[in-house]
């Protein structure tokens, strides 16, 4: 009789919690408001699952507790609950993988007139690329990588001479406009992440993934790494700004440039005493 009680309270508890908890989802900025109807038809199924089989368990505990005289009945097999059950477990699946499966195709079908930004993550920073006049990144890779090339560039592509570098900083972005997010990673794994955008991915080395969105609230919202990568994994921090397309194109005239950071710098020469 405990036990069942136990498990009852434990339904309860679990309505309780989700009818009061402040735990729930920030406000969205993007376009993916799919995300969050996908995640509540799989709360709701998983949460009816999960009740009815507590519920179900309590009253077997109940039910069939053992008294004096009773004797167990042993049934190894039961056709007509496997079928059930089968069927039954197989429209949950089901229902909860189709709305996930179309959500994904639409999260990576990036529409033409997408603008590319690249997001490059290492420990424990991020940096981010955009075009610059032409429209246009240029081919990058690990082998460009130096000092004075932090996001590896390739200089044989004059598509990346006018590309807009931001190492360490914000990404800056303009309002009602898809972004197609080209995302690497020059060390481990990383997951680029921005709660409020219904948008990750991970970042594998060697690999480039992407993802797209639109961003439809102006504000700041922080960019967190989601996969752990090592010791200052909790500082990988960043933010992106979303702006009016004034105040963002004041912002990227202000931007250095790929080619800027190429051209060759003095060199001081000490005097002789």
């Amino acid at each position: 009789m405990i036990v069942a009680l136990i498990l009852l309270l434990l339904v309860l508890g679990s309505v309780i919690f989700h009818l009061v908890s402040p735990w729930w989802w920030t406000p969205i900025a993007s376009n993916w408001a799919y995300i969050d109807s996908t995640l509540v038809v799989t709360f709701w199924i998983t949460g009816i699952v999960f009740a009815a089989v507590v519920l179900f368990l309590a009253y077997c505990v109940y039910r069939f507790r053992h008294q004096p005289g009773r004797k167990a009945d042993y049934e190894p097999e039961n056709k007509r609950l496997e079928v059930w059950l089968t069927v039954a477990t197989s429209i949950g699946v089901a229902a909860m993988l189709a709305p996930g499966l179309i959500v994904w195709k639409q999260f990576v079908t990036v529409p033409s007139e997408a603008t590319e930004v690249e997001v490059v993550g290492q420990q424990w920073s991020w940096s981010y690329r955009l075009p610059g006049a032409d429209g246009k990144l240029g081919a990058s890779g690990v082998n460009w990588i130096s000092a004075d090339n932090p996001l590896g560039v390739s200089p044989h592509d004059s598509n990346g001479a006018d590309d807009v570098i931001v190492e360490g900083g914000d990404l800056h972005l303009p309002i009602g406009k898809p972004v197609k997010v080209v995302l690497r990673s020059v060390d481990v794994l990383h997951d680029f992440y921005v709660p409020e955008f219904r948008a990750k991915m991970d970042m594998v080395p060697g690999t480039v993934t992407y993802f797209w969105f639109t961003p439809i609230r102006t504000g700041e919202f922080e960019v967190l790494c989601a996969e752990l990568c090592g010791t200052g994994h909790a500082f990988m921090r960043s933010y992106v700004q979303v702006q009016e397309q004034a105040e963002y194109d004041a912002w990227l005239g202000e931007q250095v440039t790929f080619a800027s950071l190429q051209r060759p710098r003095p060199v001081r020469v000490a005097a002789e005493p």
